[in-house]
């Protein structure tokens, strides 16, 4: 079985790296049908620091070929890479063709395939946020539209497809393949010290300045991720985070921001740079590797963010989680269906509510159904059933 599989941008190699080593395991064995596996990078995320880094920590070997896409609009994008991809399948002839997660690569690749008559097979299907003003939203739809298997990490995923009118014998159930790069993980951020971490990714903007009394001590520590167009586009949005996190969060504890460059571009536009300069009990850092930013989320007190993945994160290690949006696509993430996090939005006054709530609650690790650390290995053994059905 020859299989391409495909990533993008920085979500999609942490979903990749187990699967590559399931493939691994797999042909070590000697038992069943080899499998040829060729990694494509669409060079979405070109940025060495977001990407060769990426690949280097989680031990995921250089891509067989890197299409360079860079960056663009959405149309420039999955434009540029249907382009590039189609020559590629015409000259490899996969069987399969494997996409993960959400990101422009991810809609790009699978179009391309089914023109070409290749079957396609969607890692972390069936996630819906029901917000359709979100990129991803409509590359998850797409995607799913078109795969032939569709390996979902929750049951409320498989929920989601069979309401959407999708045969059953193309789902299956595999679990969360980002927990599986979690738990191989773990060790070697536990046992990276919180103070290397500063040091070696402090951004040099900003002068480190604590108060006393408040020193980064593990669960002594908030942590904070902030990118989405929604929070840092806006300057009375941004402006009024901005102050309930300088003046609430950093009066309890210190936060540790792991800046992305559109914030802080946003920042210096709408003026509100100075604040952040001058602000006690904010630690900014540029942005972090897989396993530093594992290690943050082991230490946090709390986590405030926009971002998905850092959702389960949460969920696993039992970190209280304010998610900053209004709708998310991991809803088995959520309290309410025994996760970690709370919907907050940008709303001031609900963000300080849950804030005040989240202080006061100790930890409580919690593991969805087969987030256990294999679901690349039933990934894999759902594909190659998929041959044997078809031989």
């Amino acid at each position: 079985m020859k299989i391409i599989s495909v990533v993008g941008a920085r979500p999609n190699f942490m979903k990749i790296a187990p699967f590559v080593r399931a493939i691994e395991k797999h042909n070590q064995s000697g038992l069943g049908e080899k499998v040829e596996h060729i990694l494509v990078h669409t060079g979405q995320h070109y940025d060495v620091r977001m990407s060769e880094a990426f690949f280097s920590a989680l031990n995921i070997p250089d891509p067989d070929i890197n299409l360079e896409i860079g960056s663009g609009s959405h149309a420039e994008q999955v434009g540029n890479t249907m382009i590039a991809f189609e020559k590629v399948l015409q000259q490899h002839k996969p069987d399969w063709v494997v996409v993960v997660g959400d990101v422009n690569a991810t809609l790009a690749c699978s179009v391309t395939a089914k023109k070409e008559n290749i079957r396609v097979c969607h890692i972390e299907a069936g996630l819906r946020s029901g917000d359709m003003a979100m990129p991803e939203e409509i590359n998850r739809l797409v995607t799913d539209r078109l795969s032939d298997l569709l390996l979902t990490p929750d049951l409320l995923s498989n929920a989601n497809l069979k309401a959407e009118g999708v045969a059953y014998e193309r789902i299956q159930f595999v679990g969360n393949v980002m927990i599986d790069t979690l738990e191989a993980n773990r060790s070697k951020a536990e046992s990276i010290s919180l103070a290397s971490i500063i040091q070696n990714n402090f951004h040099e903007g900003k002068r480190l300045e604590i108060e006393a009394g408040f020193p980064i001590l593990d669960n002594r520590l908030a942590v904070l991720t902030l990118h989405r167009p929604s929070n840092v586009d806006n300057p009375e949005i941004l402006g009024n985070l901005l102050s309930f996190l300088l003046d609430e969060v950093c009066a309890d504890q210190p936060l540790l921001w792991t800046l992305h460059p559109r914030t802080e571009k946003r920042l210096k536009e709408f003026g509100l740079w100075d604040d952040v300069c001058k602000a006690p009990n904010l630690i900014l850092l540029r942005p972090l590797g897989y396993h530093d930013m594992l290690r943050l989320n082991m230490a946090s007190r709390i986590m405030l963010t926009d971002s998905g993945g850092l959702q389960e994160e949460c969920t696993v290690l039992g970190t209280p989680c304010l998610t900053l949006r209004w709708n998310t696509e991991r809803p088995v993430t959520l309290k309410e269906h025994g996760g970690a996090s709370v919907l907050v939005g940008n709303n001031i006054e609900r963000i300080r509510k849950e804030y005040r709530i989240a202080m006061t609650e100790d930890r409580h690790p919690v593991r969805p159904e087969l987030w256990d650390g294999h679901a690349a290995e039933r990934c894999l053994a759902a594909l190659l059933a998929k041959r044997v059905e078809s031989s």
